[in-house]
């Protein structure tokens, strides 16, 4: 680890600017890779699709080809935001102070520079997906949305005054991989978007941002001493963990919507089997490991939710 007097000569670390606390010690094996990629987080890339595809199927719009092309974005471009978080976050010296697993840039286990053209990387192939889809649907609109997901992944803690660090980082969880995500792959496969998938989208970026809500609630002691003022740092643990039951219980509100209107809704309400775990443990979490499992929890719910109101909308209307 980078020592005291070094870091006294830069900016105070975890600070938009802040110089790397620790230098390279080994090098990152494929399952460091792997885990920079943070599988876990890849559900919320899976569900809006699903659910966008679902939507388009209730007037026989469903293309696979398309829904592909858009699962591709959804997934590269996830990818992309952990390997930039990973860079931005370890360039700054702010996983200094994190508890968890270490990542590549923080943990000095890779050449920062390495994982940021990895970011470039997943961010171009995302691109290169949306741009398929584009030339398919000759909506040459949608290049102008692509940009904007790939300029919000970047900044979302990268550039000089990354709004992650400035509590806005549920914003962006909730517009890209709630509503653009579900509503896009809605609208490439039937050219509108109507009120059904307007309802999905929503319902999934509640689930994206209760995921990001308990991962930040974990990180709260260790945010507010780098400086990274996130939502939970805003509002405090207990207002933080209040919000985080919010956005798990919400989705299951709205989905009265499906259960009086569409035959067979009311099942969706039995992944609650699971959601319900993981809004106990992270209301009541008091350690780390607690509160990552939590946000397995989280994480598989939102599948879980998706898949089967997916299911529901494919088959059963």
């Amino acid at each position: 680890m980078a020592s005291t007097k070094t870091k006294s000569k830069g900016r105070a670390a975890g600070r938009p600017g802040g110089r790397p606390g620790r230098p390279v010690a080994r090098k990152a094996t494929a399952a460091d890779w792997i885990s920079g990629a943070r599988p876990r987080t890849l559900t919320l890339a899976v569900a809006p699709v699903v659910l966008g595809s679902a939507a388009a199927s209730t007037v026989n719009r469903f293309d696979w080809h398309l829904a592909l092309l858009c699962l591709l974005v959804s997934l590269f471009l996830q990818i992309g935001v952990n390997y930039s978080n990973d860079y931005s976050d370890g360039i700054r010296g702010t996983d200094a102070y994190r508890l968890g697993p270490p990542r590549l840039t923080g943990g000095g286990v890779a050449n920062p520079k390495r994982v940021r053209n990895v970011a470039f990387v997943f961010f171009a192939a995302a691109a290169a997906a949306g741009i398929a889809v584009v030339i398919i649907t000759q909506f040459w609109w949608l290049l102008a949305v692509g940009a904007a997901c790939v300029v919000a992944a970047w900044f979302y803690t990268g550039g000089k005054r990354p709004y992650g660090y400035n509590a806005m980082g549920e914003i962006f969880v909730f517009v890209f991989f709630g509503l653009v995500a579900t509503a896009g792959t809605t609208f490439v496969q039937m050219h509108r978007v109507p009120e059904v998938a307007w309802v999905m989208a929503v319902m999934i970026g509640l689930f994206s941002c209760a995921v990001l809500m308990i991962n930040n609630i974990r990180d709260i002691p260790q945010d507010r001493l780098a400086g990274k003022k996130t939502l939970a740092v805003v509002l405090g643990g207990r207002w933080a963990r209040i919000v985080y039951a919010l956005f798990l219980v919400l989705p299951y509100v709205l989905l009265i919507y499906f259960a009086f209107l569409y035959f067979g809704g009311g099942y969706v309400y039995f992944t609650g089997f699971l959601t319900a775990p993981a809004l106990i443990i992270g209301v009541t979490a008091k350690t780390p490991g607690e509160m990552i499992l939590a946000l397995k929890l989280s994480s598989f719910s939102a599948l879980a939710f998706s898949l089967a109101l997916s299911a529901v909308v494919f088959f059963l209307l």
